[in-house]
């Protein structure tokens, strides 16, 4: 278990795989993810049954929140596309819950996977492609050392228009624990 302020981040497991669904299937969820089709029990638990044989850094991990006092599950994060060569990986998040939403919870869990991704993996820039209409997350990350790297161009397709995907990254030498704390 990764703990934080308020917010730890666990190992997913099977009884999970319901409330991911649940949340992938949100088209208000959905928007700032690279899903547009509903997703089904059994393509989840396809899903979980390939990220499981995957290396222990690459599983997903759940997001919680302290709620008076009980632990409620709100999201998931990991790192992916590791290049253990180069010390770089990509990270994603998202808080399913939406009564979680704009209160500073992505950010504290940001703060969080920054400090696990340099501290414990060892990596030396962490990397994540988001929505430019995606400005919540774009704000999270920005708050949390992420510079923006470049633009992939109207290279996704939603809702009737085209949509740039921004590249954005933050180095170990540019993160500033003290600044940047979980």
């Amino acid at each position: 278990m990764i703990l934080g302020d308020g917010i730890r981040l666990r190992a997913a497991e099977p009884e999970d795989l319901s409330l991911f669904t649940g949340w992938l299937n949100d088209p208000e969820v959905r928007q700032g993810l690279e899903l547009y089709l509903p997703l089904s029990m059994t393509e989840e638990e396809q899903w979980y049954d390939r990220m499981i044989k995957t290396s222990p850094p690459e599983h997903t991990m759940v997001i919680e929140i302290l709620e008076a006092e009980i632990w409620v599950p709100v999201g998931n994060c990991g790192f992916h596309e590791f290049d253990w060569r180069a010390h770089c990986a990509e990270v994603g998040i998202f808080i399913g819950e939406k009564r979680f939403w704009d209160q500073g919870n992505g950010t504290k869990v940001m703060r969080l996977l920054l400090s696990h991704g340099f501290n414990t993996l060892n990596l030396n820039r962490i990397s994540l492609r988001v929505f430019a209409t995606n400005k919540r997350a774009i704000r999270c990350y920005q708050k949390t050392g992420f510079i923006l790297e470049g633009t992939l161009r109207q290279a996704y397709y939603q809702a009737g228009n085209f949509t740039d995907i921004l590249i954005m990254s933050v180095l170990r030498s540019e993160w500033n624990p003290s600044i940047h704390r979980t």
